[in-house]
């Protein structure tokens, strides 16, 4: 396994290339903008789980969960719509300021956007680990949801067109593995806070410590370029091909330049981006960039990083058993991301969704039943045993690698590689809003339909899984080795999506120009 990282894989045009320490560094520093989702993920969910917490800011929580006794309805007693509100208010800000990441990508640049992510959750962190009340919580939320929107805006697109394309999935998947990375950081601080420190200094720092990751983006992408093809947009020829001979190392990268260039011509034929994308010839991708990451949400992974410690508490953990359990699993949800990044670009994406969903699918079946079986409809586990916890904890570990393997780290990949430039920052910019909308429904209702569906609410992620892994074998095709100008052409040819392409849309490989690299 471990030769399969940076595996060349065919298919498509060969762009001559190599895997550089430059191109390793310039992804590996760019791929930190996943920090902040990631820590963002894990600190939400284990500072609602603290008690001091709650009782500084959402005392009838605190009052109704203290006082839930064995014998009571376990299920519902973390149902509260104003404690998932800040949750889940950071998904909405995310939702609107990747629209406006969009065009600054475009205008602007990469770079740029990435450097504003970070600002923003610097600024985010600071008011929210100086909090006073409940509106100040919010406000902080929603900057650190603009961060976010910024940074899973520009940063997967940043990865995908720095990347050579034989090495393109591994070296996009370090966004998830910094999202992996974030979350374990995340859950190790809360612990370590909630158990070391205590009182109002445990949460405080904890939602205080943003302001790292936030700094740790702001500062890497001042020292990055931007991308051979954001270049190329902006019309600076001579800045994009040096760019790409120090990324490519190779004495001759004409072949690729001119394509780069050829593709940025035709984006700039199209004025309107966001009215374009919808377009029949980019039906095909847009349906991926909608359903994907809505099926990446709709599996429960964010349920259990969102509310792992809420999650575990409820079923039987104590306060810091839970935060610790939490910490196992995104101990495991990074382990597992490595996998991923070893197997992308040789086994392909297809196999990793569907091998991925069926490990999911039967955990989520296990786990159904096991909770089932101890708390039924009543909510009342009475004692339960630590071999019995342990075992669920297990099947939730299992349920998570199958995540970090498949549809986490997909989720982003895919989406980033599969449009043209002409409207590729639209694109990202609806594959965000349809994560950061599903993301936030998700995060605001879990808690309600777990008071309400029980152990049901995991038959439901269930039989998600099984129809998003039936969509992807019908109709992904294989993108591996593909280079991202030269994507349309498997789309084309593909059964199901080629009726969308006419006559004039098979003219992508005319008229390409020959004298550009001298541009």
């Amino acid at each position: 396994m471990a030769g399969g990282a940076f595996a060349p894989t065919s298919g498509g045009k060969e762009y001559p290339g190599k895997f550089t320490f430059r191109v390793f560094f310039t992804c590996l520093f760019a791929a930190t903008g996943g920090l902040i989702f990631g820590y963002d993920l894990g600190i939400s969910g284990g500072v609602t789980s603290m008690d001091v917490f709650l009782k500084d800011f959402f005392p009838d929580v605190y009052q109704k969960e203290s006082s839930v006794k064995p014998s009571d309805d376990q299920y519902c007693k973390f149902d509260s719509q104003i404690l998932t509100l800040f949750t889940s208010s950071l998904y909405l800000a995310a939702l609107v300021s990747s629209i406006g990441a969009s065009m600054a990508t475009r205008t602007y640049g990469r770079r740029p956007t990435m450097m504003t992510s970070g600002l923003l959750f610097a600024a985010g962190a600071i008011v929210n680990g100086l909090a006073k009340n409940v509106v100040m919580l919010i406000v902080g939320r929603l900057l650190l949801g603009f961060g976010i929107g910024c940074a899973n805006q520009s940063v997967p697109i940043y990865l995908s067109e720095v990347a050579p394309y034989k090495y393109r999935g591994a070296l996009n998947m370090m966004f998830q593995l910094f999202i992996t990375i974030g979350i374990l950081i995340a859950n190790s601080l809360n612990y370590a806070f909630a158990r070391l420190i205590g009182g109002d200094m445990a949460w405080r720092l904890s939602l205080g410590g943003a302001i790292v990751p936030g700094l740790i983006i702001l500062l890497g992408s001042c020292f990055l370029p931007d991308t051979p093809n954001s270049e190329i947009e902006r019309g600076n020829y001579e800045r994009a091909k040096d760019l790409l001979l120090k990324l490519r190392d190779v004495d001759n990268v004409d072949e690729e330049f001119n394509d780069l260039v050829e593709a940025s011509e035709k984006a700039k034929l199209v004025k309107h981006a966001w009215l374009n994308i919808f377009k029949r010839k980019y039906r095909p991708q847009l349906v991926f960039a909608f359903c994907i990451p809505m099926f990446q949400q709709l599996t429960g992974m964010n349920v259990i990083v969102f509310y792992a410690p809420v999650l575990f508490k409820t079923i039987g953990f104590g306060s810091n058993a839970s935060l610790l359990s939490s910490l196992i699993t995104g101990f495991v949800n990074m382990v597992a991301t490595f996998v991923s990044i070893f197997t992308v670009d040789k086994l392909g994406r297809r196999k990793l969704f569907l091998m991925g969903g069926t490990q999911m699918l039967i955990c989520q079946v296990v786990i159904t039943i096991a909770i089932a079986m101890k708390f039924g409809v009543s909510g009342n586990p009475g004692v339960i045993s630590g071999t019995y916890a342990g075992a669920v904890v297990a099947f939730i570990c299992v349920y998570v690698a199958g995540f970090a393997w498949s549809w986490g780290p997909l989720g982003w990949l895919v989406p980033s590689e599969i449009f043209p430039l002409e409207v590729r920052s639209a694109a990202q910019s609806i594959n965000v809003s349809v994560n950061m909308i599903f993301t936030f429904v998700i995060a605001q209702i879990f808690t309600a339909m777990l008071c309400h569906l029980k152990f049901g609410l995991f038959i439901c992620f269930a039989v998600c899984v099984v129809i998003m892994s039936i969509f992807i074998y019908k109709l992904l095709p294989e993108t591996k080795g593909v280079p991202i100008e030269e994507m349309t052409i498997v789309w084309r040819n593909h059964p199901h999506w080629s009726k969308y392409f006419d006559e004039d849309d098979a003219q992508f490989e005319a008229s390409k120009p020959k004298d550009i690299a001298s541009a």
